[in-house]
């Protein structure tokens, strides 16, 4: 284990952000992802209505699409969305699952499931041949009242990264591992204030 791994807390949220806005990753199908990409702003044909995952990390997003070759996920988008919107989900947040220790029990935990509009887990993180690392990154998910402000109030641009996945990949099948690391969007520590809630 490198020593910069060492130094990574277990739980942390990394993304690219900017002192108004955050970074965060979905994978479509094109039908979806470049009239998205395209317009800014998604489509009427994106159901508001059905829980959304979005992640902060560019290369679980890779992990999670294949790098682009899954099956409607060809269309990478990278969302730039407000920060005050990513913060207001967070706060109002639960783990996906039951977490003895951050819940006082299951039955707490099973209230807050149903109170909260949005999920989080906490999934290792990819290293560039897509093996997992011994931290974590976030994955948040919206519903409901989250998914809609989402897309159509916290959503500041979209672009189709797409292209940047498969020069990667291609560096990487290749052996070059510099450069394809040079490509990576540049993900620093997101303070997020208290997250005792979502333990970490």
């Amino acid at each position: 284990m490198s020593e910069t791994a060492l130094e990574v807390p277990g739980r942390q949220i990394r993304a690219f952000h900017t002192a108004t806005t955050v970074t965060v990753y979905q994978a479509y199908g094109p039908h979806l992802g470049l009239p998205a990409a395209r317009d800014g702003r998604f489509p009427a044909a994106w159901k508001r209505e059905r829980m959304t995952w979005i992640k902060p990390s560019f290369l679980w997003m890779m992990y999670r699409c294949g790098w682009a070759t899954k099956a409607d996920q060809e269309t990478v988008l990278a969302v730039e969305i407000t920060r005050e919107g990513f913060d207001h989900a967070l706060r109002h947040a639960c783990l996906s699952h039951y977490e003895p220790g951050t819940h006082a029990d299951r039955e707490a935990w099973q209230q807050a499931l149903r109170d909260s509009p949005a999920r989080v887990q906490w999934d290792p993180e990819r290293d560039l041949h897509l093996n997992p690392l011994p931290y974590r990154s976030l994955q948040l998910g919206l519903s409901g009242p989250a998914s809609r402000a989402y897309a159509d109030e916290w959503t500041v641009s979209i672009r189709d990264v797409t292209p940047l996945a498969r020069e990667v990949h291609a560096l990487v099948r290749a052996g070059e591992e510099a450069a394809a690391r040079a490509l990576l969007p540049v993900e620093t520590p997101y303070a997020a204030g208290a997250l005792g809630h979502l333990g970490a």
